[in-house]
């Protein structure tokens, strides 16, 4: 979608071949996480800033789910609970804690965290949704991006997920 000369493409990647690309192993989607991978190009004649840019998935039913930080995907999955038999104690194990699956490196590392774009330049990055399910009837509203040199606020983008 382009709007007073600034693009701005938009793709979720939710099966395990998209995911391997950006992600490796790690498929997000599979534990409740959804990437959204946002391209914006700028092709004005002024620096963009997108330092407080928002992102809101929205659903065929209009329901809003605001964008998660990058920092803050490994605490959404929680370590499995030991499993215990009722009615005995166990014994005190010291084990090593592997964690959630969600605090690979790749989650904050391929995050959108771009803060301006110069004239002419692009910039891409991920975004994360805690969706419960994803729809090609969905789209992304972004929103909060003004021209560096006047301080306008550009126009918002509402971008469907289906591409067309």
């Amino acid at each position: 979608m382009t709007s007073e000369k600034v693009t701005i493409a938009v793709e979720a990647f939710i099966t395990d071949d998209q995911a391997k690309e950006a992600f490796g192993k790690l498929n997000p989607w599979r534990y409740g996480i959804l990437p959204v991978l946002v391209v914006i190009q700028n092709d004005t004649g002024a620096a963009l800033r997108v330092e407080r840019a928002q992102f809101v998935y929205v659903l065929p039913d209009r329901s809003k789910i605001e964008s998660i930080p990058a920092a803050d995907v490994r605490f959404l999955q929680g370590p499995k609970q030991p499993q215990r038999l009722p009615g005995s104690a166990p014994p005190i194990r010291i084990t090593k804690n592997k964690g959630t699956p969600l605090a690979a490196w790749e989650i904050e590392g391929r995050a959108f965290a771009a803060r301006m774009i110069p004239p002419g330049q692009s910039a891409s990055g991920f975004v994360y949704f805690q969706a419960p399910a994803t729809s090609d009837a969905a789209s992304l509203y972004i929103s909060g991006l003004t021209n560096a040199l006047t301080g306008a606020e550009l126009y918002y983008f509402d971008i469907p997920m289906s591409g067309k």
